[in-house]
């Protein structure tokens, strides 16, 4: 099989293949309402968008604002405070999320629409392998990333919620159902039945939602990158096939250099948006989760005495599916980085010195381009990269460590 050969594509055809590389990341906004909407959208669609917007923003928000109440005016005890900011700061950080996910909207909505125009233009088969094989890769991540944040803090909330607890409220004995975040009680006393089970099941709602949401971002974070990087590898054969003996001396060369210089301006495009869309989103959840980190190893170390096995394996689990987040970010960070910056290594590897005269000085545009690296920031503040996990790590190990010396 040779390079030039083509797919016969169909529009059944690339619009399964475009389904299959967005489809998991559908999956995860389309139940929170963050999935874009089209511009072919009717009144009605997008009527029932934005109350369906309202109810998971209310849903979060219900859970939210009376355990930060609880926390702020109602809770004394220290310890007790400690124990309830790691679910709040959760529930926070999905708020955050949630509203910078729904003003970037038309970033995303770009965003898709240029992944589906890509699978739509492909036209070889070695092409068309390579999108596949990156797709493939994105699907995994942004799979592994549901189960892991659902296995974690979901299960967690719905564990706690059914084992029972009794509390004294004046004179009366009263059983309940724990919740992971509090309600103050001049809001709603969940201490009584069936107020108590009412409450339950929103929080049990309302912790979907919230890992949905990080679920999604991470998601799109995934999904975005390894289409780009899927993109560039495709410009890395162009450029391998640059040189060919029959196409030496002639005006093929600077058709195909032509080519290869639209098609690397359209994936920085690609890039430069997908950036806009995460860096804020990114910045949150670096900072929350250096700090939910933080608790999650004190709640771990305090728990040792009493040794809860539930809840200590639940600790582990929340705060692995934490630094997974955190490393796919960074690490999708990095190796698109380094991607954008081979471009213009891979341009002058080529044997250019075969190539035309005029055709050969063309490639200088894009190696010079390719050291304009676009760099993926957290808020424009931190560039993502392994050295940033590790410093996020080790952040985390400093606060546990002031903590501890404070507590």
């Amino acid at each position: 099989m040779t390079y030039s050969e083509r797919v016969p594509r169909s529009i059944e055809m690339y619009k399964n293949d475009s389904n299959y590389s967005l489809q998991l990341t559908r999956w995860f906004l389309m139940p929170i309402g963050i999935w874009p909407r089209m511009s072919t959208a009717t009144r009605a669609e997008r009527l029932s968008s934005y109350i369906h917007i309202l109810i998971c923003t209310s849903l979060i928000a219900i859970i939210m604002v009376p355990c930060l109440l609880h926390v702020s005016l109602e809770e004394k005890d220290m310890g007790i405070k400690l124990t309830v900011m790691g679910p709040l700061s959760h529930w926070v950080m999905g708020m955050i999320n949630y509203c910078l996910l729904l003003a970037r909207g038309n970033d995303i909505r770009e965003c898709v629409l240029h992944i589906e125009a890509d699978w739509r233009l492909v036209q070889k088969i070695e092409d068309r392998q390579i999108m596949l094989r990156q797709a493939k890769i994105g699907r995994f991540v942004a799979g592994f990333c549901a189960v892991f944040m659902q296995s974690g803090t979901f299960l967690f909330a719905v564990a706690k919620s059914l084992s029972t607890t009794i509390v004294i409220v004046g004179n009366e004995t009263v059983s309940m159902h724990p919740m992971t975040c509090p309600m103050y009680t001049k809001f709603i006393d969940v201490r009584f039945s069936p107020a108590n089970e009412i409450m339950v099941l929103i929080e049990w709602i309302s912790c979907f939602i919230v890992n949905s949401v990080t679920v999604g971002a991470c998601s799109l974070d995934a999904v975005f990158a390894m289409h780009a990087y899927g993109q560039l590898n495709m410009l890395f054969s162009w450029l391998n096939e640059l040189v060919v003996d029959e196409d030496k001396r002639n005006e093929r060369a600077e058709q195909k250099l032509a080519v290869i210089v639209e098609h690397h301006l359209r994936v920085l495009s690609f890039i430069s948006r997908m950036e806009t869309v995460m860096q804020q989103i990114c910045l949150v959840e670096l900072l929350g989760c250096t700090m939910n980190m933080c608790l999650l190893a004190y709640y771990f170390i305090t728990n040792i005495d009493s040794f809860d096995g539930a809840k200590t394996m639940s600790y582990v689990i929340i705060y692995l599916s934490m630094a997974f987040n955190i490393f796919i970010f960074c690490y999708i960070g990095e190796i698109l980085t380094e991607q954008c910056k081979n471009v213009g290594e891979r341009a002058y590897m080529i044997n250019w010195y075969e190539l035309p005269h005029k055709t050969a000085l063309g490639l200088i545009l894009v190696i010079a381009r390719s050291s304009n690296v676009i760099k993926m920031t957290a808020g424009k503040l931190f560039q993502l990269s392994i050295a940033t996990f590790g410093d996020v790590i080790k952040t985390s190990m400093v606060y546990l460590n002031m903590l501890r010396t404070m507590t």
